[in-house]
């Protein structure tokens, strides 16, 4: 037995081990109990419901009004650009502070659609930095280095 939809196959196993992998990672910590959660308690239950997603779209994949939908060859250059956007964001946040990794980190992932322009990756750039220190550091209050160590 074929799936109808090759692309709602392959989504639907990424979620089903995803989600069970997290709950299983998560049984690993204390749970606690509804009323006072543990640190696996979320984890888990959100893996639990990740993978119930994910066998839902499996079984649709192979249900006979389906779409028949192919899966598309992956565009490794695009996928290059947005993991290593998100490694360098990694490797730059402490030494060169949240404004610095942010603006990188954007300008660096919009190199994987050939739709961005320099201008609008700046542009997007300018406004997730404004919004992500607005929202984690003034809004909630994190003690994140805002710019170099050098400058501070």
């Amino acid at each position: 037995m074929y799936p109808r939809s090759e692309k709602r196959l392959a989504t639907g196993l990424l979620y089903l081990l995803l989600g069970a992998g997290t709950s299983l990672l998560a049984l690993g910590y204390p749970m606690g109990t509804p009323a006072r959660i543990g640190p696996g308690y979320f984890p888990f239950w959100l893996g639990l419901l990740l993978a119930a997603l994910g066998l839902s779209i499996t079984v649709r994949a192979y249900v006979a009004g389906a779409p028949r939908e192919k899966l598309a060859r992956w565009d490794f250059r695009s996928l290059s650009w947005m993991t290593g956007s998100v490694v360098l964001f990694g490797v730059m946040l402490k030494p060169l502070g949240l404004v610095l990794a942010i603006a990188t980190l954007v300008v660096v992932a919009s190199r994987a659609s050939h739709e961005f322009t320099w201008r609008g990756a700046l542009a997007n750039a300018a406004v997730m930095v404004a919004l992500i220190v607005g929202a984690f550091v003034h809004g909630l209050g994190l003690p994140f280095n805002l710019w170099p160590a050098f400058l501070d």
